[in-house]
């Protein structure tokens, strides 16, 4: 009779944490929210850098927000662009990594 008890206290506690850890999470990710002002670019910056020879342009696109963990992505160099880095696209963000394209 004991262990009956024990066994039905047992299974209503791991039921009530199931239910407890089943609720729905109304916590609202950061991760795609815009962090810059006005028209909205993509992510998309050229940024300009300076050199003996010359002021280059530099592209880059930044692919969601995380303050903790960022990822930059360097392509093969000439003749190869970021494009082959494009699939991260498809699970980076589900595992919330910020990650920049740098070409």
């Amino acid at each position: 009779m004991k262990t009956k008890t024990l066994s039905i206290a047992a299974m209503a506690i791991i039921a009530a944490l199931l239910l407890c850890s089943c609720a729905e999470q109304k916590e609202k990710s950061t991760y795609f929210q815009a962090v810059d002002p006005g028209v909205q670019t993509g992510g998309v910056k050229m940024i300009p850098v300076q050199t003996p020879a010359g002021t280059f342009k530099v592209w880059t696109k930044r692919f969601g927000n995380n303050p903790r963990i960022k990822l930059l992505l360097l392509h093969g160099g000439p003749g190869a662009t970021h494009e082959y880095w494009e699939c991260m696209e498809s699970f980076l963000p589900k595992e919330g990594i910020e990650f920049i394209y740098y070409d």
